[in-house]
């Protein structure tokens, strides 16, 4: 399964950043890929999460999501129509200066159809903007 761990440092806060990160219903407003991001079943700091993205096609996937409030939220796969797996985590950590070291970690399981270059290419590519988009997402608040 492929997998991937990338960090950035935020110019905001811990608390800040994960307003963002678990704000699931406003994805669409700033990563372009999300066309679709509907939270539901929540239940304390747990709540599932239904997506819809294009890629190469519309890909339709359900993830349940577990936040600890403000340093990590975690996921696992419910269901999906191309994936079997994705499950992955941000972690945050203050830095000395009030900052934010935010580090992504997904992996990711597709069925037998989808070329494995695919899959690396949107990895490799698509990580730095998911990032990137956070990042500027983040610091505008």
């Amino acid at each position: 399964m492929p997998a991937a761990s990338r960090s950035i440092v935020i110019d905001t806060p811990p608390e800040r950043l994960f307003d963002v990160i678990v704000d699931y219903d406003r994805y669409v407003e700033f990563l372009p890929e999300v066309k679709e991001a509907k939270s539901f079943n929540r239940r304390g700091n747990e709540v599932d999460v239904a997506y819809g993205i294009d890629l190469v096609k519309r890909i339709h996937y359900t993830l349940h999501h577990v936040e600890e409030r403000p340093k990590t939220v975690r996921w696992t796969f419910v269901k999906g129509d191309v994936m079997r797996d994705n499950h992955g985590s941000w972690t945050l950590e203050s830095t000395p200066d009030g900052k934010t070291r935010a580090t992504y970690t997904i992996e990711v399981g597709v069925g037998p159809l989808v070329p494995r270059s695919i899959v690396n290419m949107l990895v490799d590519q698509s990580l730095p903007k998911l990032l990137e988009a956070f990042k500027k997402r983040a610091e505008l608040r």
